[in-house]
Protein backbone atom coordinates (compact mmCIF):
# COMPACT_ATOMS: atom_id res chain seq x y z
CA UNK A 1 0.00 0.00 0.00
CA UNK A 2 1.59 3.38 -1.06
CA UNK A 3 1.53 5.93 1.83
CA UNK A 4 -0.59 8.75 1.87
CA UNK A 5 0.50 12.26 0.84
CA UNK A 6 -0.52 13.28 4.64
CA UNK A 7 1.60 10.75 6.21
CA UNK A 8 4.62 11.74 3.61
CA UNK A 9 4.28 14.94 4.84
CA UNK A 10 4.34 14.41 8.08
CA UNK A 11 7.42 11.62 7.53
CA UNK A 12 9.38 14.73 6.01
CA UNK A 13 8.79 17.33 8.62
CA UNK A 14 10.23 15.35 10.96
CA UNK A 15 13.17 14.14 9.20
CA UNK A 16 13.41 18.07 8.11
CA UNK A 17 14.95 18.59 11.55
CA UNK A 18 17.47 16.39 10.92
CA UNK A 19 18.91 16.28 8.37
CA UNK A 20 20.57 18.63 5.57
CA UNK A 21 18.47 19.45 2.85
CA UNK A 22 19.64 17.62 -0.10
CA UNK A 23 18.97 14.49 1.47
CA UNK A 24 16.99 12.28 -1.10
CA UNK A 25 13.23 11.99 -0.33
CA UNK A 26 11.78 7.80 -1.30
CA UNK A 27 11.65 7.28 -4.44
CA UNK A 28 8.49 8.38 -5.94
CA UNK A 29 7.76 10.84 -3.21
CA UNK A 30 6.54 14.24 -5.03
CA UNK A 31 7.34 16.47 -1.53
CA UNK A 32 11.07 18.56 -1.90
CA UNK A 33 12.68 19.73 1.49
CA UNK A 34 12.41 23.01 0.92
CA UNK A 35 8.57 22.48 1.42
CA UNK A 36 8.80 20.56 4.47
CA UNK A 37 7.95 22.64 7.22
CA UNK A 38 7.16 22.80 11.07
CA UNK A 39 3.18 22.56 11.03
CA UNK A 40 1.95 25.77 12.31
CA UNK A 41 5.48 27.42 10.99
CA UNK A 42 4.96 31.23 9.91
CA UNK A 43 6.85 33.42 7.16
CA UNK A 44 10.18 34.91 8.49
CA UNK A 45 13.75 34.90 8.39
CA UNK A 46 16.09 32.07 7.82
CA UNK A 47 18.97 32.19 9.63
CA UNK A 48 22.49 30.44 9.24
CA UNK A 49 25.25 30.02 12.38
CA UNK A 50 28.48 29.01 11.19
CA UNK A 51 29.74 27.38 13.99
CA UNK A 52 27.09 26.26 15.64
CA UNK A 53 28.64 24.00 17.40
CA UNK A 54 31.13 26.05 19.20
CA UNK A 55 31.07 27.56 22.91
CA UNK A 56 29.26 30.66 21.40
CA UNK A 57 27.48 28.78 18.59
CA UNK A 58 24.77 26.45 20.71
CA UNK A 59 23.55 29.47 22.96
CA UNK A 60 23.15 31.37 20.54
CA UNK A 61 21.33 28.86 18.36
CA UNK A 62 18.96 28.54 21.07
CA UNK A 63 18.42 32.22 21.52
CA UNK A 64 17.59 32.20 17.88
CA UNK A 65 15.88 29.54 18.12
CA UNK A 66 13.59 31.09 20.50
CA UNK A 67 12.92 34.06 18.45
CA UNK A 68 9.33 34.55 16.80
CA UNK A 69 10.95 36.49 13.59
CA UNK A 70 12.64 33.22 12.69
CA UNK A 71 11.43 30.96 10.34
CA UNK A 72 14.32 28.98 9.37
CA UNK A 73 17.60 28.25 11.62
CA UNK A 74 20.69 26.46 9.33
CA UNK A 75 23.19 25.37 11.66
CA UNK A 76 26.72 25.01 10.26
CA UNK A 77 30.31 23.55 11.90
CA UNK A 78 32.66 20.75 10.71
CA UNK A 79 32.19 18.91 13.69
CA UNK A 80 29.21 17.75 16.36
CA UNK A 81 26.40 19.37 14.36
CA UNK A 82 24.34 16.61 14.30
CA UNK A 83 24.00 16.34 18.05
CA UNK A 84 23.28 20.33 18.44
CA UNK A 85 21.24 19.58 15.70
CA UNK A 86 18.55 17.12 16.74
CA UNK A 87 19.13 19.36 20.78
CA UNK A 88 17.87 22.28 19.57
CA UNK A 89 15.53 21.11 17.29
CA UNK A 90 13.53 19.46 20.10
CA UNK A 91 12.62 23.51 21.13
CA UNK A 92 9.16 23.95 20.89
CA UNK A 93 9.61 26.82 18.81
CA UNK A 94 8.30 27.79 15.16
CA UNK A 95 11.80 27.69 13.27
CA UNK A 96 12.56 24.83 11.19
CA UNK A 97 16.42 23.83 12.16
CA UNK A 98 18.55 21.92 10.32
CA UNK A 99 22.21 20.88 10.08
CA UNK A 100 24.65 20.72 8.10
CA UNK A 101 28.23 19.37 8.59
CA UNK A 102 31.76 19.84 7.06
CA UNK A 103 32.86 22.26 4.28
CA UNK A 104 31.19 20.14 1.36
CA UNK A 105 27.75 21.44 3.12
CA UNK A 106 28.80 24.79 3.51
CA UNK A 107 27.31 25.96 0.51
CA UNK A 108 23.69 24.41 1.14
CA UNK A 109 24.00 25.99 4.86
CA UNK A 110 23.60 29.44 2.87
CA UNK A 111 21.65 29.00 0.28
CA UNK A 112 18.80 31.73 0.43
CA UNK A 113 19.85 33.03 3.83
CA UNK A 114 18.92 36.67 5.04
CA UNK A 115 20.75 36.60 7.86
CA UNK A 116 24.56 34.85 8.74
CA UNK A 117 25.91 34.75 12.29
CA UNK A 118 29.33 33.53 12.33
CA UNK A 119 31.02 32.57 15.59
CA UNK A 120 33.28 30.03 14.29
CA UNK A 121 36.45 30.57 15.68
CA UNK A 122 39.41 29.39 17.38
CA UNK A 123 39.32 29.74 21.41
CA UNK A 124 41.74 32.35 22.88
CA UNK A 125 44.18 30.79 25.20
CA UNK A 126 46.30 31.76 28.02
CA UNK A 127 49.55 33.81 26.59
CA UNK A 128 47.68 34.29 22.87
CA UNK A 129 47.89 37.62 21.88
CA UNK A 130 45.34 39.44 19.37
CA UNK A 131 47.82 39.01 16.20
CA UNK A 132 48.04 34.76 17.43
CA UNK A 133 44.56 34.60 17.42
CA UNK A 134 44.21 36.60 13.89
CA UNK A 135 46.83 34.28 12.08
CA UNK A 136 44.30 31.26 13.76
CA UNK A 137 40.77 32.80 12.83
CA UNK A 138 41.84 35.37 9.24
CA UNK A 139 41.27 32.08 7.33
CA UNK A 140 38.10 30.30 8.99
CA UNK A 141 36.37 34.07 7.97
CA UNK A 142 37.61 33.96 4.72
CA UNK A 143 36.41 31.00 3.66
CA UNK A 144 33.34 31.02 4.98
CA UNK A 145 32.74 34.51 3.58
CA UNK A 146 33.53 33.17 -0.06
CA UNK A 147 30.77 30.92 0.83
CA UNK A 148 28.54 33.87 1.53
CA UNK A 149 29.55 35.66 -1.39
CA UNK A 150 28.74 32.72 -3.53
CA UNK A 151 25.41 31.59 -2.02
CA UNK A 152 23.25 34.67 -0.12
CA UNK A 153 25.24 37.60 -1.32
CA UNK A 154 22.29 40.00 -0.39
CA UNK A 155 22.21 38.30 3.65
CA UNK A 156 23.32 40.78 6.51
CA UNK A 157 26.38 39.19 8.12
CA UNK A 158 27.44 39.37 11.49
CA UNK A 159 30.48 38.92 12.25
CA UNK A 160 31.77 37.30 15.98
CA UNK A 161 34.49 35.97 15.26
CA UNK A 162 37.59 37.47 17.24
CA UNK A 163 39.59 39.49 16.77
CA UNK A 164 36.79 41.51 15.21
CA UNK A 165 38.05 44.82 14.85
CA UNK A 166 40.42 42.56 12.26
CA UNK A 167 38.06 40.05 10.86
CA UNK A 168 35.19 42.48 9.53
CA UNK A 169 37.95 44.03 7.15
CA UNK A 170 38.60 40.80 5.91
CA UNK A 171 35.05 39.83 5.04
CA UNK A 172 34.88 43.16 3.55
CA UNK A 173 37.70 42.60 0.84
CA UNK A 174 36.23 39.39 0.31
CA UNK A 175 33.09 40.70 -0.55
CA UNK A 176 34.82 43.06 -3.01
CA UNK A 177 36.63 41.20 -4.31
CA UNK A 178 33.56 39.29 -5.43
CA UNK A 179 31.23 42.90 -6.14
CA UNK A 180 29.29 42.00 -3.24
CA UNK A 181 30.33 44.45 -0.47
CA UNK A 182 27.51 46.24 1.09
CA UNK A 183 28.80 48.16 3.81
CA UNK A 184 25.06 48.26 5.32
CA UNK A 185 25.03 44.45 5.58
CA UNK A 186 28.35 43.23 7.48
CA UNK A 187 29.00 44.19 10.90
CA UNK A 188 31.03 42.99 13.71
CA UNK A 189 29.25 42.21 17.34
CA UNK A 190 31.90 44.94 20.16
CA UNK A 191 28.96 44.95 22.20
CA UNK A 192 30.56 42.55 24.99
CA UNK A 193 33.27 45.52 25.75
CA UNK A 194 29.93 47.72 26.55
CA UNK A 195 28.41 44.63 28.61
CA UNK A 196 31.76 44.90 30.49
CA UNK A 197 32.00 48.53 31.01
CA UNK A 198 28.38 48.73 32.40
CA UNK A 199 29.28 46.07 34.84
CA UNK A 200 32.56 47.46 36.04
CA UNK A 201 31.65 50.80 36.09
CA UNK A 202 28.22 50.04 38.23
CA UNK A 203 30.23 48.27 40.66
CA UNK A 204 32.17 51.11 41.40
CA UNK A 205 29.20 53.44 41.46
CA UNK A 206 26.79 50.53 43.50
CA UNK A 207 24.66 50.84 40.99
CA UNK A 208 22.55 48.14 39.01
CA UNK A 209 24.08 47.23 35.67
CA UNK A 210 20.98 47.77 34.13
CA UNK A 211 21.14 51.15 34.95
CA UNK A 212 23.90 52.68 33.43
CA UNK A 213 24.82 53.29 29.77
CA UNK A 214 29.19 53.45 29.25
CA UNK A 215 29.43 54.30 25.66
CA UNK A 216 32.54 52.46 24.30
CA UNK A 217 34.01 53.87 20.95
CA UNK A 218 36.96 52.58 18.97
CA UNK A 219 38.18 48.78 18.20
CA UNK A 220 37.91 45.67 20.39
CA UNK A 221 41.38 45.11 21.60
CA UNK A 222 43.49 46.44 24.40
CA UNK A 223 44.14 50.06 23.87
CA UNK A 224 42.03 50.66 21.20
CA UNK A 225 38.86 50.24 23.35
CA UNK A 226 38.07 53.26 25.00
CA UNK A 227 35.51 53.54 27.35
CA UNK A 228 33.53 57.14 27.16
CA UNK A 229 33.56 57.00 31.40
CA UNK A 230 32.50 61.12 30.96
CA UNK A 231 29.45 60.35 29.05
CA UNK A 232 27.80 57.86 31.21
CA UNK A 233 24.00 57.86 30.92
CA UNK A 234 21.95 56.29 34.18
CA UNK A 235 18.89 55.32 31.90
CA UNK A 236 16.61 54.86 34.82
CA UNK A 237 17.44 56.45 37.74
CA UNK A 238 19.03 60.52 38.41
CA UNK A 239 22.37 60.27 39.99
CA UNK A 240 23.31 63.36 41.98
CA UNK A 241 25.96 64.69 42.49
CA UNK A 242 26.12 63.19 38.18
CA UNK A 243 28.69 60.80 37.62
CA UNK A 244 32.47 61.55 37.65
CA UNK A 245 35.55 59.38 39.04
CA UNK A 246 39.14 60.20 40.47
CA UNK A 247 41.64 60.16 38.38
CA UNK A 248 42.72 56.77 40.36
CA UNK A 249 39.29 55.06 39.58
CA UNK A 250 39.18 56.39 35.96
CA UNK A 251 42.65 54.47 35.68
CA UNK A 252 41.18 51.23 36.98
CA UNK A 253 38.14 51.05 35.36
CA UNK A 254 39.77 51.86 31.45
CA UNK A 255 42.23 49.05 32.21
CA UNK A 256 39.69 46.89 33.58
CA UNK A 257 37.57 47.41 30.64
CA UNK A 258 40.48 47.26 28.37
CA UNK A 259 41.36 44.30 29.49
CA UNK A 260 38.48 42.40 30.29
CA UNK A 261 38.91 39.07 27.86
CA UNK A 262 42.53 38.34 29.23
CA UNK A 263 41.08 38.35 32.48
CA UNK A 264 38.85 36.17 31.41
CA UNK A 265 40.96 33.55 29.44
CA UNK A 266 43.71 33.76 32.25
CA UNK A 267 40.90 32.93 34.97
CA UNK A 268 39.91 29.87 33.05
CA UNK A 269 43.09 28.46 31.95
CA UNK A 270 43.05 24.71 31.30
CA UNK A 271 39.00 25.21 30.98
CA UNK A 272 36.19 25.50 29.37
CA UNK A 273 37.33 28.68 26.89
CA UNK A 274 34.19 29.86 25.32
CA UNK A 275 33.19 33.64 27.14
CA UNK A 276 29.68 33.38 28.63
CA UNK A 277 29.49 36.89 28.64
CA UNK A 278 30.11 36.89 25.40
CA UNK A 279 27.22 34.62 24.61
CA UNK A 280 25.11 37.67 26.96
CA UNK A 281 26.24 40.32 24.53
CA UNK A 282 25.51 38.41 21.55
CA UNK A 283 21.57 37.70 22.64
CA UNK A 284 19.24 38.77 19.78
Amino acid sequence: MQPSADVNQRIARISAHLNPPNLQMEEGSELRRANCRAKGGSPGFKVAILGAAGGIGQPLAMLVKMNPLVSVLHLYDVVNTPGVTADISHMDTGAVVRGFLGQQQLEDALTGMDLVIIPASGPRKPGMTRDDLFNSNAGIVKTLCEGIAKCCPKAIVNLISNPVNSTVPIAAEVFKKAGTYDPTRLMGVTMLDVVRANTFVAEVLGLDPREVDVPVVGGHAGFTILPLLSQICPQFIQVKPSCSFTPQETEYLTARIQNGGREVVEAKAGAVSATLSMMHACEP
